[in-house]
């Protein structure tokens, strides 16, 4: 089995669990905040990047979770909450330091000028594949600079 399993401790660290969950889409029901434990969990299907080098006709997907820990709070824009349906696209991964650290917000990028921001204490988060792959003809495409 070759899942993948990636801890993020700082930003460098993050901005590789980005990479790995670039273009992910998930439904708005995949997010949950738990306040008692200040975690956040995401279940995406995710593109998987690391396979799709080459000139290649298929690619894959792959269930897996992103969780976060030493949440404080979460903020969302650009997307309804109530509509657990609602497919939204994953860009990206930013984190903006409050002061000196290690305290900031952790930012994800959707597609629609949306995103789900996560106030943190620190960056303690892990990437997991929860199931096989599944093929897909449709690579994402990005415009060049973008």
């Amino acid at each position: 089995m070759d899942a993948l399993k990636l801890l993020a401790l700082d930003g460098e660290d993050l901005g590789v669990v980005s990479a790995h969950v670039q273009d992910a889409v998930f439904k708005v029901g995949g997010i949950a905040y738990d306040a008692r434990r200040r975690q956040f969990t995401l279940v995406v299907n995710r593109f998987v990047w690391e396979k799709a080098q080459g000139k290649r006709r298929n690619f894959e997907r792959r269930r897996a979770v992103l969780l976060f820990k030493c949440v404080t709070a979460v903020r969302s824009v650009g997307f309804d909450r109530a509509d657990a349906e609602a497919v939204l696209d994953l860009l990206a991964l930013r984190f903006d330091v409050k002061g000196e650290g290690p305290e900031g917000t952790i930012e994800f990028v959707l597609a629609g000028d949306a995103s789900i921001e996560l106030d943190v204490e620190c960056i303690e988060a892990q990437l997991a594949d929860t199931g096989g792959a599944w093929e897909t003809a449709f690579k994402p495409r990005h415009p060049e600079g973008a």
